[in-house]
């Protein structure tokens, strides 16, 4: 069946999509394509991103790979990507965050300080580099969208989740530190808690016959398209729930 892109809830759209070879990334890296998007895949995978590429490009329209490690990369490496996106399309209208790290539960004792720097790194100091650098794109937009994909909270408070929980806990404050920044500019932003998904990161924390809640990512993919699109801006400065694809 031929997707009409011009009725499309993000046609014309260009969106960035951080960890897009993740669970939730990859479900919704194919569903912002499907809904009309030009999709900016990044990730520090190149194979799977090779992969995903092939995959939406086969059903929709083709996305653009930008492989860059998060870990790794500087402020300038964010100002670079966000330079090209303005080059090649003259603006960035969403920009969604599924990058995270987890390595396990692990009691902060015996916790490896350079695996909860990198998970806090990576889960908040990084999308802020990321989320800064392409602010001047984003406002070319004439309604752009930031959504962190969130956590639950009061699971992740509780003991051995680490860094990652920390930094879970932060994207929240970010989330509210930048609509109060960015209220009254055409630029949203967003949180979404998508719930328990069975994805790799979480197998790391659950055994499947102990995680039965979990459910596929791409329940929450449609939550994600609708955050992004001009529907998701009645859930502007606010922590949305998504676990079975629609919005609360």
């Amino acid at each position: 069946m031929s997707v009409d892109y011009d009725q499309a809830p993000l046609a014309g759209r260009v969106i960035l999509v951080t960890g897009a070879h993740g669970g939730l990334g990859t479900a919704a890296s194919k569903a912002c394509a499907r809904a009309g998007a030009t999709v900016v895949l990044m990730g520090r995978r190149v194979r799977q991103l090779e992969r995903l590429h092939d995959a939406i490009a086969a059903v929709s329209k083709a996305p653009v790979l930008y492989p860059l490690d998060m870990e790794g990369a500087s402020p300038d490496d964010y100002n670079e990507l966000a330079q090209r996106i303005d080059d090649n399309y003259g603006r960035l209208d969403g920009l969604l965050h599924c990058a995270a790290d987890f390595r396990g539960l692990t009691p902060i004792e015996h916790t490896d300080p350079a695996a909860f720097a990198r998970s806090v790194h990576i889960g908040v100091t990084a999308p802020t580099w990321l989320t800064q650098a392409c602010l001047p794109v984003l406002r070319k937009s004439k309604d752009a969208s930031v959504v962190f994909v969130v956590d639950d909270l009061t699971r992740v408070s509780g003991a051995y989740w680490g860094g990652y929980g920390v930094a879970q806990h932060a994207r929240v404050g970010l989330v509210s530190t930048l609509h109060a920044e960015l209220g009254k500019t055409s630029v949203r932003v967003a949180g979404l808690q998508p719930g328990p998904m069975r994805t790799g990161l979480r197998a790391k924390a659950f055994v499947d016959d102990m995680d039965r809640d979990a459910r596929d990512p791409a329940f929450a993919a449609d939550a994600c398209v609708e955050l992004l699109s001009p529907a998701g801006a009645e859930y502007r400065g606010e922590i949305a729930q998504g676990a079975s694809g629609s919005l609360e």
